[in-house]
């Protein structure tokens, strides 16, 4: 009996575990898949609870590298991620999104020689001094497939001479957030739990070094969230709760903040807020996919698509000029178009199938 082939997916924050949950059922039907999380995400709130609510299984291996500078943290995980791939000997590896376990997973198995798939594949913010972008990009290069979420990542890699690498796929998120929203409807109870039942209030995420390492920054984000007319929910992700502290920053009274919270509680608070607030890559999607507005509060998007519609709104926060009374009067200026396509785990299954038979 032929051996089943053998799948490795990484992944090592909450986004990704978001992706990989639409995946890695599918993949199990069909393949033996070892999970490898990667310890980028090491706080509970922010990784085991949301292999829990996912349903993911519990990960083969977690390489506990926890934070660090980019330069120590991405060497550690390659070290780790080499020694894995040597001994589980995968047939093939997936990676998912721009996070320095992207970065690390793409290096480690282009060096040992093991094809790579890259989900979410061709994004650019076209901002260099972003991790995230190189991470990206130079995931795209090395990885053998990409699959890209939709045809303006396709001509972005068309146009960095990766046109023969490219299927353009649609979102996995979509079959995430569609999922699991009929589920947060049914077991959250986060909405009474805050007291938030008949209100109308905006959700808010900050994380991004550049509106959160810089005090001064930090502080006049928080001057003009003071100034919004609607109560504002914040689960703090424990980054930002570090600077807020170190800087003695005092967080406005319109403010709830709350710890970080499970995918099924936060996808609660998503489709019942009137509006996003983000720096998230991932929420801007999120936000995007159940129709809500977003404010972006960066100066560019890797999701500029969702820009182009008139359902997200770009804040360049480094301009230090307000912009309290955008948030409140921003309101999606077009048709809300299918940007990221339909049942993509099934279609990302295919190919990988299709992938695994030649290799």
């Amino acid at each position: 009996m032929k051996n089943k082939s053998k799948i490795l997916s990484i992944v090592g924050a909450r986004p990704q575990f978001i992706k990989l949950s639409a995946l890695s059922h599918l993949l199990r039907k069909e393949f033996e898949e070892i999970i490898v999380h990667t310890g980028q995400h090491y706080d509970n709130d922010m990784s085991e609870v949301f292999f829990l609510d996912l349903g993911i299984n519990k990960p083969d291996y977690n390489l506990g590298v926890g934070s660090g500078s980019h330069g120590k943290q991405t060497g550690e995980m390659l070290t780790k991620l080499e020694e894995v791939m040597l001994k589980e000997k995968p047939n093939l590896v997936i990676i998912f999104g721009d996070t320095n376990s992207t970065l690390a997973g793409s290096l480690a198995s282009s060096k040992l020689g093991i094809p790579t798939v890259h989900i979410e594949a061709g994004l650019r913010s076209h901002n260099r001094k972003m991790p995230e972008e190189i991470n990206r990009v130079t995931a795209d290069h090395l990885s053998d497939y990409l699959f890209a979420p939709n045809k303006e990542a396709k001509q972005n890699l068309v146009r960095e001479g990766l046109g023969e690498k490219i299927l353009v796929t649609g979102d996995i998120m979509v079959d995430s957030v569609l999922k699991n929203v009929e589920q947060a409807s049914e077991s959250s109870t986060v909405i009474g739990d805050l007291n938030l039942t008949g209100i109308e209030f905006y959700l808010l995420t900050l994380h991004r070094p550049y509106n959160v390492d810089d005090a001064k920054r930090l502080r006049f984000i928080f001057e003009e969230l003071s100034k919004v007319e609607h109560q504002i929910v914040f689960p703090i992700h424990p980054r930002t709760k570090e600077k807020v502290s170190s800087a003695s920053i005092d967080i406005p009274q319109n403010i709830t903040v709350t710890k970080p919270l499970g995918y099924i509680d936060f996808l609660s608070l998503q489709k019942h807020a009137q509006k996003i607030i983000t720096d998230s890559g991932g929420i801007q999607k999120e936000a995007y996919i159940l129709e809500k507005p977003c404010i972006t509060l960066r100066s560019e998007t890797e999701w500029v698509e969702t820009v182009k519609t008139g359902w997200n709104l770009l804040i360049d926060t480094s301009k230090d000029e307000p912009f309290a009374d955008q948030v409140d009067a921003f309101e999606p200026a077009g048709a809300h178009k299918d940007l990221f396509g339909h049942n993509v785990g099934k279609v990302m299954f295919d190919e990988i199938r299709k992938i695994l038979s030649t290799v």
